[in-house]
């Protein structure tokens, strides 16, 4: 087992160049950046002599818990891919920190980032969730980083839903690509809640192979930049902008049609109805013969005159002599 501590450290070629002119405590006091990745750690030992730690590489080894950073204030940049993580711990005390990496772990819960008032970039793409699960947010989580997180990465982790992501109003760039996300109408809410994204990935997802998915997301996103890796032109922007406010200005405008026809002659609509409402009869068959739900009042017999069949030959004895 490789724990990282103040010794580790020492042994490093970077402290070999610099050991003859300071010693190992003064050299930490003054260390900014320490890159361990790859050196199969599994455990992070007392570091507190390291206080303007600022940037922490440790990534690609074996740490299963985050430990003994509470001494990490001034800490803003943490690179922590590829471990062992199941969750997200301890981070409490990070106020400093802008920019969390945990992609390739095993999380399948986004928590533990409520203190984290200065994170504007989080990474958790691609965790190692079990078979059927997807990456899941905790709430107050989110709600805490809604002023401040800028960058999210979700790619690769079974995401059928994003509602839980709407508050993140400050959002400029969004990787979500080879997710499950497939409802194009709560994709186009959400986002319209997002007014200052520019960089939208969405590529390999179901809701890509929507029609109209394109020009809706560029409608719904009106700065976007780029949408999954393609580059938004100006003046097409513009052109779909006008065209989605002309249709719906159109949408609207009959649909207040339709609701003054219903409300001043309800027979109209009920004619509208089909062939199967009691009064939508052909008009061929309405002037052959009479409506049975005509009103008797207004129903007429018509009676041959006697001149009239004399006319056609029947044979009509003509009265004679005084009434």
């Amino acid at each position: 087992m490789v724990h990282l501590t103040v010794h580790l450290i020492a042994k490093s070629s970077n402290y070999s160049k610099t050991c003859r002119s300071e010693s190992l405590q003064q050299y930490l006091k003054k260390l900014t950046h320490l890159n361990f990745s790859n050196k199969s750690i599994e455990d992070i030992d007392d570091l507190s002599m390291c206080r303007n730690l600022t940037v922490l590489y440790l990534y690609d080894n074996q740490i299963s818990k985050i430990c003994n950073l509470g001494f990490a204030s001034n800490l803003t940049n943490l690179y922590m891919q590829n471990n062992n993580k199941s969750c997200i711990e301890n981070l409490s005390s990070l106020h400093k920190l802008s920019k969390l990496f945990l992609g390739g772990n095993s999380i399948t819960v986004v928590e533990g980032l409520d203190e984290l008032k200065s994170l504007k970039e989080l990474h958790v793409e691609g965790q190692k969730l079990p078979r059927g699960e997807k990456l899941v947010f905790d709430p107050r989580s989110i709600s805490s980083l809604s002023e401040t997180l800028c960058i999210l990465n979700i790619s690769k982790n079974n995401i059928d839903e994003i509602w839980d992501l709407a508050p993140l109003r400050k959002l400029t760039h969004l990787y979500a690509t080879d997710n499950q996300l497939q409802d194009i109408q709560e994709i186009e809410t959400v986002f319209r809640q997002w007014s200052q994204l520019r960089l939208l990935n969405l590529n390999r997802k179901p809701v890509c192979h929507k029609p109209k998915y394109r020009d809706r997301l560029i409608t719904a996103c009106r700065i976007l930049e780029d949408l999954d890796g393609k580059q938004i032109n100006e003046l097409s922007r513009q052109f779909l902008i006008n065209w989605k406010a002309s249709k719906d200005a159109k949408k609207k405008l009959d649909d207040g049609k339709d609701i003054k026809e219903q409300t001043t002659n309800p027979l109209t609509t009920d004619f509208r109805m089909g062939p199967q409402h009691p009064f939508a009869h052909e008009r061929s068959s309405s002037l052959s013969k009479p409506s049975e739900y005509a009103s008797p009042a207004l129903h007429f017999e018509y009676k041959e005159t006697a001149e009239e069949k004399r006319s056609r030959g029947i044979n009509i004895p003509v009265r004679t002599g005084r009434l």
